[in-house]
């Protein structure tokens, strides 16, 4: 475990070199102030056909959650691509993961570290767009009470621990978002395909949800774990789309890290340029 450590501290020292990094962590930060700029220049009105949308300027802590309705479907699994399919295929493009692979460490530990680095990043970039939406939306809006979706007005303290478990299960989803890439960038060796490929996956998993014919399958895409959060905004919670969307994103998650470990222990340390 103290390698794993080891390599995980420094994938994050990678990522804190790298502007990609700070593109997504910036898009997660200026987004949700030029959300609140916006409306409070507008004066009035608001998203009122989206999930809380309707009571965003009754309290600012509204804010997070309408804004993780806008970001959840296509920001969110870009800024997760950008670093998720880059941080093997930059590597093997700089010709500097033959050097990785062929040190002390283990293979298994390195793969352990990205993983771990990239999940970090996810996570951290709802957290940021969170804290973001939150603080500017108190500014503008106060920090009132929240109103549920079954119309139930909750405290303040209790509207921030439904933030919290609403952006705990979104960053779930997105570590599956996350680890596919990871696994793109592992096969493809090519950042910009890892990425693009990435985001295809996320339009692949919307498509499938729309189609006519494919009900059944439907409550198992992964794109429907990304509104699981939805279930925290009603009194009392509705933990079924929460419960479905753990598993169900603990095995989107597992299935391509599992192959990318597979295909990472495999790779031939002559030819990663």
């Amino acid at each position: 475990m103290s390698a794993v450590a080891s390599v995980y501290k420094w994938e994050l020292v990678k990522l804190k070199a790298q502007k990609r990094t700070y593109l997504g962590l910036g898009a997660a930060m200026i987004v949700p102030i030029i959300f609140v700029v916006a409306l409070a220049v507008q004066g009035s009105g608001g998203p009122n056909d989206i999930p809380i949308g309707r009571y965003i300027r009754d309290t600012g802590l509204a804010t997070p959650f309408v804004v993780l309705f806008f970001m959840s479907i296509w920001a969110f699994p870009l800024i997760a691509a950008l670093v998720a399919g880059d941080i093997v295929a930059s590597e093997s493009h700089n010709d500097t993961l033959k050097t990785i692979l062929t040190r002390s460490r283990e293979r298994g530990e390195i793969f352990a570290g990205k993983l771990l680095a990239v999940s970090t990043y996810a996570i951290t970039a709802v957290a940021v767009m969170g804290v973001m939406a939150t603080i500017a939306g108190t500014i503008e809006w106060g920090f009132n009470p929240l109103t549920s979706l079954s119309g139930t007005q909750v405290s303040a303290g209790k509207g921030l621990e439904l933030l919290a478990g609403s952006l705990a299960i979104y960053a779930f989803a997105l570590i599956a978002i996350a680890s596919f890439g990871l696994l793109l960038s592992t096969v493809t060796r090519n950042s910009a395909a890892s990425v693009v490929g990435t985001l295809m996956f996320a339009l692949l998993m919307q498509v499938l949800g729309v189609l006519p014919g494919t009900e059944a399958i439907r409550p198992y895409l992964l794109s429907e774990q990304f509104s699981a959060w939805h279930g925290f905004l009603r009194v009392p919670a509705d933990w079924a789309p929460v419960i479905r969307a753990l598993w169900v994103c603990a095995i989107y998650t597992a299935v391509p890290a599992v192959t990318a470990y597979l295909v990472f222990l495999r790779r031939d340390v002559t030819s990663t340029g």
